[in-house]
């Protein structure tokens, strides 16, 4: 009786590492392999070179456009104390310094202000990790994510930091200002972050800013609270403020800007930008970059239909369009001194003499 039963199982089917029988595992699709021959080759460089470079040369005209004014204000002081020296001396302390300085030309259009941070690395792994996304959508919990240790956890008070992690503890906090004569030019802080981050990224928990986050402590780098980082506007607090938002998104290179204020051309002495003349730039220095042998600039920028100020496109279309071009005059000649003619290369026979 066993035995029938054993008879009528089913024997499983052996697998088989045989691929299907397709034209794709059996590699029986329509190929097309060119032959790459002088015809075809020597035009491909001519073309590509004479619709490189005059592309470039658009390209180059088109960055050129865009006006920038970059001052290095590292080594700033206040009479002959240097503020780096201060900040080593005074960790957490603030030194104020001016910087007179000269714009060539008019600013003409939407004038943007930049800081610039060199051998900053930004794209550390660590780094890039260090930070609690959920936490940045509003949803406070007091276990934050591992991935912030450890800026998890304020050491005195044991209470948990928000914004934790690395990137938020190291948010950039000088403070930039100009000013003409005495005056000071008003700049906006808002419109300054990507509309799709503020909308997508970053929220501020429902109810009262400041009970939400009263179990909560600041980051250990930060003077300032998450809910007075913009005493001026209410609506620029916490998650959602814009100098936050723009920090929090990293640099993928060592030496890198990020937009800091616009100009506010409502006023009318500043509807069309700013006019060539005499200018004071006012820092209230408290970011330390000597320590890793960096350097701090203030950019003032106008775009051009391609962006901000950027020769490297155009320079790299020129750069490939001559070597086109010299690659293709280089075979042509090697071309026409080395090659057979026709009627050697039928008259070819077993006798022919290799040459």
């Amino acid at each position: 009786m066993s035995t029938q039963h054993a008879e009528n199982e089913e024997i499983p089917a052996q697998k088989s590492k045989r691929p299907s029988d397709s034209a794709f595992k059996q590699q029986r699709l329509p190929a097309w392999q060119p032959v790459l021959t002088a015809r075809t080759v020597l035009p491909t460089f001519f073309v590509i070179g004479v619709l490189f470079i005059p592309i470039g040369v658009v390209l180059l005209h088109l960055s050129n456009t865009a006006n920038e004014h970059i001052i290095d204000y590292t080594w700033c002081g206040n009479g002959n104390v240097k503020c780096s020296d201060y900040l080593e001396q005074n960790p957490g302390g603030q030194c104020n310094c001016a910087i007179n300085f000269t714009l060539p030309k008019d600013f003409n259009g939407v004038v943007y202000m930049y800081y610039g941070l060199t051998n900053y690395y930004q794209n550390h792994r660590r780094y890039v990790k260090s930070r609690d996304d959920e936490q940045l959508l509003g949803h406070l919990s007091q276990t934050p994510s591992s991935d912030c240790t450890p800026f998890a956890f304020d050491p005195e008070t044991n209470k948990p930091i928000a914004p934790c992690g690395a990137i938020a503890n190291s948010l950039f906090n000088d403070s930039l200002s100009l000013s003409q004569a005495g005056s000071e030019i008003k700049l906006l802080k808002t419109g300054i972050a990507w509309p799709s981050d503020k909308r997508v990224k970053f929220r501020n928990p429902e109810g009262n800013l400041n009970v939400s986050l009263q179990d909560f402590a600041k980051p250990l780098f930060w003077q300032k609270g998450l809910a007075d980082l913009d005493p001026e506007n209410p609506e620029n607090n916490g998650f959602q403020n814009e100098d936050l938002i723009v920090w929090m998104r990293t640099a993928a290179l060592p030496s890198f800007r990020k937009l800091y204020r616009r100009l506010n051309q409502s006023e009318p002495a500043f509807a069309n930008g700013l006019k060539a003349g005499e200018y004071t730039l006012n820092v209230k220095y408290q970011y330390p970059v000597v320590s890793f042998d960096g350097t701090k600039r203030m950019i003032l920028s106008t775009t051009s239909v391609l962006g901000g100020k950027n020769p490297f496109l155009g320079i790299a279309y020129i750069v490939v369009g001559a070597i086109c071009i010299t690659l293709g005059l280089a075979l042509l000649f090697i071309h026409v001194r080395c090659s057979r003619s026709n009627m050697e290369m039928i008259n070819v026979n077993p006798h022919t003499q290799y040459s």
